[in-house]
């Protein structure tokens, strides 16, 4: 008797347990498929553009490209290989490398630097240079095109990779100041008084105290402003040259010239998709971290 109630005592908690994640399953089971189901259409696009970017332009112009689940034999690598010795988008695709990796780094160190002393330093005038950085959130950028374009071409840098860069990097500061300064702040004062005690100066404990500690938010700003710089097309219409165009501003230009160019568009733009999605992976477990940067303290 004491065998049988204990067996019956240890089996119902494992009965109860499996009959609370059924009940849990069920109960989301329709949250679950309606996420699905979002996913799957919000993913069509790009399937759409890797399928076209695969097949050749004859058969792209004869039919969609849902037409492969039927013939797979369409697929072939033929369009990225004239895309790679096409020397114009290759160029291209260099320009937008030299183009957003200088304009990540400078806006994630000088950020990062302006957010420190804004959180840390105390000098005249601190709280409402702030007050302004945080004000510069709201000018949107095309209200900058005409006086910078004028005075890129007094400097003799427009048209140039620098003139993109330093554009890029002026307008990505107001939010990279902003966010940074948030997750800085929260940082233990106590932890920043004993670095000082211990004899460590101001670019020491940045170095060795603060950027360790902000490593999240600083990979999170890092994926925003390379997806913002990486996919920008107006700035590098405004203020690219001929040397110097993105690869987004030569993908609109096989537009432009070439409507039914899509064996060229296509994966020129499934390229122009794959890096920022390498990216965003590659930092995704800060990502979360990163954007709720400066929400507890």
């Amino acid at each position: 008797m004491t065998a049988t109630a204990e067996s019956t005592t240890a089996v119902h908690p494992v009965r109860r347990r499996t009959g609370e994640r059924l009940a849990r399953a069920v109960a989301r089971g329709p949250l679950h498929l309606v996420l699905v189901v979002i996913a799957v259409f919000w993913l069509v696009p790009t399937v759409g553009l890797m399928v076209s970017s695969l097949r050749s332009a004859p058969d792209n112009a004869a039919s969609g490209w849902w037409s492969v689940l039927s013939t797979p034999a369409q697929l072939t690598a033929d369009s990225y290989r004239a895309l790679l010795d096409d020397p114009g988008m290759v160029d291209a695709f260099w320009n937008t490398v030299l183009i957003t990796v200088p304009a990540t780094v400078g806006v994630v160190l000088i950020g990062a630097l302006a957010a420190y002393a804004f959180a840390w330093v105390d000098f005249p005038g601190r709280d409402w240079a702030f007050v302004g950085v945080v004000g510069l959130l709201v000018v949107p950028i095309q209200v900058a095109l005409i006086p910078v374009a004028d005075l890129y071409g007094k400097l003799g840098i427009f048209g140039g990779i620098v003139g993109v860069v330093l554009f890029h990097i002026a307008f990505g500061l107001p939010f990279a100041i902003f966010l940074l300064r948030n997750f800085f702040a929260g940082i233990p004062r106590e932890l920043l008084e004993a670095a000082r005690i211990d004899g460590a100066g101001e670019l020491r404990i940045f170095l060795r105290v603060v950027l360790p500690i902000g490593l999240p938010a600083l990979a999170s700003l890092s994926i925003f402003q390379f997806l913002w710089v990486w996919n920008d097309l107006l700035v590098g219409l405004v203020f690219a040259g001929a040397d110097a165009t993105p690869l987004t501003v030569a993908i609109r230009e096989q537009t432009r010239q070439f409507g039914a160019n899509i064996d060229v568009i296509a994966p020129g733009a499934f390229i122009s998709l794959v890096v920022p999605l390498v990216v965003f992976f590659a930092f995704q477990r800060y990502f979360v971290q990163g954007l709720l940067a400066g929400a507890e303290k």
